[in-house]
């Protein structure tokens, strides 16, 4: 990702993406228009065919500022998205899910975020240069471009500002990381971010809570803004950076924490969240902790870096069994921060005990040595 330098040109990028807001709009219209008609799903080919035909229309003729493969790259999104649906809609007849998901919809044109060119409609001039169409570009290079650039993505964020993206295919070269031989099972927590089986805790910083009365104050004046005015706009604006503020101190905490994980343990053993059943029990602060999002990062540095991270079954007790003498206790609440085993007396700390029984498992799970509990504690 690099970002593009402000300059009045860019203004041909913010019609192309609005352009492409427009086109994506004709393109549900389509659908749903073929579906009241036929009963059936209008294939991608079919609709690629219709807008290219559509284009040569002197109504339409404006739609061609925007390359032919970027408008096929929105016609593939839809696809995808109803494919989704789709695969959604069978799985819950079946009952293998709950989740549900719907179709593809209208969007807002002044929200619509980018465009994606393949090998067609831009080139790489060198430098911090790049042409699309037939303008060209500047963007702060903070580093190389590594690999064979495949595709080339035009961002716009809620401030308006652009950035580049390359999608490159980069030939992945050996770890040269040194083996530790440490392992360790982690279980998530909302008081504590990240519990050890080795006794190690990380906190996280929750950016959301700590700028939660500058994000209140920011909506109360775009509230007092009068719609379509500049004041309005710049609220809008403030309102933006600060989000944006909260999200980069959340995303390099993950990134800092996946970096420090990897580098300490071989193997990180981890349990499979039901995030949408704790969003409903505790909302806001479950997003400002941005679990899902941990694990993505967690999974690239482990990758990149040779560590290997593996996720236990959903279902696992992991929270009432006793890591020391495996009983299951079905009595325990939220509320338990620390409870005494009945079979075997041992008192237990919730998030620690967990840690230790999400190592275990994921041992066995996935064809490792068992854990004993003393080796556990000992972070083996």
């Amino acid at each position: 990702m690099y970002k593009l330098y402000t300059a009045k040109r860019n203004s041909r990028l913010h019609q192309q993406i609005n352009t492409g807001g427009v086109i994506h709009n004709a393109c549900i219209a389509l659908h749903r228009r073929y579906y009241r008609r036929y009963k059936k799903h209008l294939s991608l080919l079919q609709i690629q065919a219709h807008i290219a035909k559509r284009k040569r229309l002197p109504k339409y003729a404006w739609w061609s500022q925007l390359g032919s493969q970027a408008i096929q790259d929105i016609a593939a999104r839809i696809e995808k998205g109803y494919q989704r649906f789709f695969h959604n809609v069978r799985d819950r007849k079946a009952g293998l899910t709950t989740q549900r998901i719907g179709p593809p919809g209208f969007r807002k044109v002044r929200k619509a975020k980018s465009f994606t060119l393949k090998q067609a409609g831009w080139k790489l001039l060198g430098a911090n240069r790049l042409r699309i169409g037939q303008t060209m570009y500047k963007f702060a290079k903070s580093r190389e471009i590594e690999g064979a650039i495949k595709t080339v993505t035009i961002k716009r964020d809620a401030l308006g500002e652009l950035y580049v993206y390359f999608s490159c295919l980069v030939v992945p070269e050996p770890p040269s990381r040194a083996m530790t031989g440490n392992s360790a099972g982690f279980d998530f927590g909302l008081t504590t971010y990240l519990t050890g089986s080795d006794g190690s805790e990380r906190h996280a910083p929750q950016p959301f809570r700590r700028t939660l009365r500058h994000i209140a104050q920011a909506n109360r004046q775009l509230a007092h803004k009068v719609k379509g005015s500049r004041n309005r706009t710049k609220a809008l604006r403030h309102l933006a950076r600060v989000h944006r503020r909260v999200a980069r101190v959340r995303q390099a905490f993950h990134w800092e924490l996946a970096r420090d994980l990897c580098a300490q343990y071989d193997t990180i053993r981890l349990e499979t969240l039901n995030l949408q059943g704790m969003k409903a029990l505790w909302g806001r602060k479950v997003s400002d902790l941005g679990f899902a999002g941990f694990v993505d990062i967690l999974h690239h540095v482990a990758g990149s870096t040779g560590a290997v991270v593996h996720h236990i079954d959903r279902w696992f007790p992991s929270t009432k069994m006793c890591s020391a003498c495996h009983q299951v206790n079905h009595h325990i609440t939220l509320r338990d921060r620390v409870w005494t085993c009945t079979f075997c007396g041992v008192t237990h700390d919730r998030e620690r005990n967990a840690a230790l029984n999400i190592n275990e498992e994921g041992a066995s799970s996935s064809g490792g040595h068992p854990v004993s509990l003393a080796a556990a504690s000992l972070g083996g």
